[in-house]
């Protein structure tokens, strides 16, 4: 059986996930026994396989050298800013604010501000996903959630979004 880290905390449910050591995490509630997360852990081997598989993958993404991800940044600041303005105008929405960062974990996100803030790692990515994280983040500011709408205010801008979100998994 898998090895893992078992977190007992005030919960209701048991989760699953995997350390950027690539060590599974199971949290459970104090009162799951041993014997119910290790059957949990089991059924969920082939999870914790590909799950480890992604994992490791995203650590080579973003496991790069200074002088890299300078580059990256500075691809992002000029990529970026435009494919925003452009879709911002098609679109009708307009941020408080464009930033690059180096999150590791997630490529876009839009604070409840409306500043948006993409990672340098996103420009690793085909221009389709780009595009997809630019709509995905500029439809925050209407739908500060990932509701039906959210995702039918992307649809009306890439009808195609659903291939694209595949392309960011990959």
């Amino acid at each position: 059986m898998t090895d893992y880290i078992l977190i007992r905390a005030k919960r209701k449910t048991v989760s699953l996930s995997i350390n950027d050591d690539l060590t599974p995490v199971v949290k459970a509630p104090r009162f799951v026994s041993k014997r119910e997360i290790d059957s949990f852990v089991r059924k969920h081997e082939s999870w914790i396989a590909s799950a480890t598989e992604k994992k490791k993958a995203q650590l080579e993404r973003t496991n790069i050298s200074e002088e890299e991800i300078k580059e990256l940044i500075s691809k992002a600041k000029i990529i970026i800013p435009e494919k925003v303005e452009y879709y911002s105008r098609l679109m009708n929405l307009k941020p408080t604010a464009v930033k690059i960062t180096r999150a590791k974990k997630r490529y876009g996100s839009c604070s409840g501000k409306n500043s948006l803030c993409f990672s340098c790692f996103l420009m690793q990515q085909c221009d389709e996903a780009i595009d997809y994280v630019v709509v995905h983040e500029l439809a925050h500011i209407k739908h500060h959630n990932h509701s039906k709408a959210f995702y039918e205010l992307i649809s009306l801008y890439l009808p195609d979004y659903k291939e694209r979100e595949k392309m960011l998994k990959k």
